[in-house]
């Protein structure tokens, strides 16, 4: 996965924020891989990975692309099935990471936004990583305010997620975004600065 730029990871539990810093980066001209995002194109209208989702799973695909409320049904409580889909899915997602590195290879500093990064995908050969983190109750009144939320299905979410606090420990930058949009862009900044004063060996 290496490339020759510097290999940011940015995660964060829910409604922290991090989509917000991710956008904050783009602003700022640093190119931004959305894991999630690609995940959505693969899988909606024309995604690539279609064929092979109805292939595995029958009856869960359609016009609109995938129907997340019956591949979910398909997979949810059932580590084989899951582990069939995630085969389908994670070399899909880690060929369009490789893709994007060499699109942005002039550029020094690439980051990848992967909400799931120290549960799922790791954070091998990545240069640092950046976690976004806010007090728990701004995080729960964020969360809460989505359409949809309730209390239960929040709880649950977060019983999928790691702690934020092992999530600040394991990190190498700690962003706090439970401030105002001014200061957390600062402090960017600042985590940015530091970033490009390391020697670019990988963490």
């Amino acid at each position: 996965m290496k490339g020759c730029q510097k290999i940011i990871g940015l995660t964060g539990s829910i409604g922290m924020g991090k989509s917000t810093v991710a956008g904050m980066l783009r602003e700022a001209g640093v190119p931004v891989f959305d894991a999630d995002a690609t995940v959505r194109a693969l899988q909606g209208p024309g995604g690539a990975l279609l064929p092979a989702i109805e292939a595995a799973f029958p009856g869960t695909t359609g016009p609109d692309g995938v129907d997340r409320g019956k591949l979910g049904a398909a997979v949810f409580g059932k580590p084989e099935a899951l582990a069939r889909l995630e085969a389908i899915v994670h070399p899909a997602v880690a060929a369009a990471r490789e893709q994007f590195l060499a699109q942005h290879c002039d550029s020094p500093m690439v980051v990848f936004d992967i909400p799931l990064l120290f549960e799922r995908t790791g954070r091998g050969g990545m240069d640092a990583v950046v976690v976004v983190s806010a007090p728990a109750p701004v995080q729960k009144a964020r969360v809460m305010a989505r359409p949809g939320m309730s209390e239960a299905r929040f709880a649950d979410i977060l019983a999928a997620q790691m702690p934020d606090a092992e999530k600040r420990a394991r990190a190498d930058y700690v962003l706090d975004t439970g401030t105002s949009i001014e200061e957390t862009r600062e402090a960017l900044a600042k985590v940015l600065e530091r970033i490009n004063h390391l020697d670019g060996n990988a963490a």
